[in-house]
C-alpha cells in the first residue's frame, strides 16, 4: 500500500472517530466510578451507552439500591458532583471536555420524565392562554429537555437568570 502522507486513520469518518472518543469517555468515566465505588465497598454494575452525541454512564445495583442511592443525595446534589468529577477524569486522561451524563439507580431517568411533563405542562399553559410560564431553576441538562419539548411542541423557550436561578421561560412568542 503506497504511503500517501496521510495520518493513521486519517480515512475514517469523522462520525466514527466522534462516535471512538464518546466510547472512550465512557471507559475512562467508568473506571473513575468503578473506583470511588470499591474505595465506598459499594456494588454496582456500570453501563455505558453512547447516543445523540453524548456518553452516558449508569450506576445499578439490585441488591444495594439503597446504599447507591444515597449517592444521588439531596436533589440529585451528590450525583451532580460525582458526574463533574467524571467529566474531570475524562479531561485528564483524554484532553478533551466531556457532556457525559452520569446516572445513578435510575435517577436521572425519572427526572428526565419529570421535567418532560414539566415542559408539556408549561406548553398547555402558554397554549391556553397564561401568558409566558416560569420553570423552576434547573441545570443545563434539564434546561436542554424543555427546550427540544418547547420547540417540538412550536413554541419559544429561552433561559433566563445566572447561575442556581437560571431557569426557563416558555411562551409562544416566534
Amino acid at each position: 500500500m503506497p504511503d500517501d502522507g496521510a495520518a493513521p486513520g486519517a480515512d475514517e469518518a469523522p462520525e466514527e472517530d466522534g462516535l471512538r472518543r464518546l466510547e472512550e469517555e465512557g471507559e475512562v468515566a467508568a473506571d473513575y466510578i468503578e473506583e470511588l465505588l470499591d474505595i465506598a465497598d459499594l456494588d454496582g454494575d456500570i453501563d455505558i451507552e453512547v447516543r445523540d452525541g453524548r456518553t452516558y454512564v449508569s450506576v445499578v445495583s439490585e441488591e444495594d439500591d439503597e446504599r447507591l442511592a444515597a449517592l444521588v443525595g439531596q436533589d440529585g446534589r451528590a450525583l451532580e458532583a460525582l458526574q463533574e468529577l467524571a467529566r474531570l477524569a475524562v479531561l485528564t486522561s483524554t484532553g478533551h471536555r466531556s457532556r457525559l451524563i452520569l446516572d445513578i439507580c435510575g435517577h436521572r431517568r425519572r427526572r428526565d420524565a419529570e421535567v418532560r411533563a414539566l415542559a408539556a405542562d408549561a406548553v398547555a399553559r402558554v397554549r391556553d392562554g397564561e401568558g409566558p410560564v416560569r420553570l423552576e431553576p434547573m441545570g443545563a441538562y434539564e434546561r436542554k429537555i424543555v427546550h427540544d419539548v418547547v420547540a417540538e411542541a412550536a413554541l419559544t423557550s429561552e433561559s433566563d437568570g445566572e447561575g442556581a436561578g437560571r431557569h426557563v421561560v416558555v411562551s409562544a412568542d416566534a
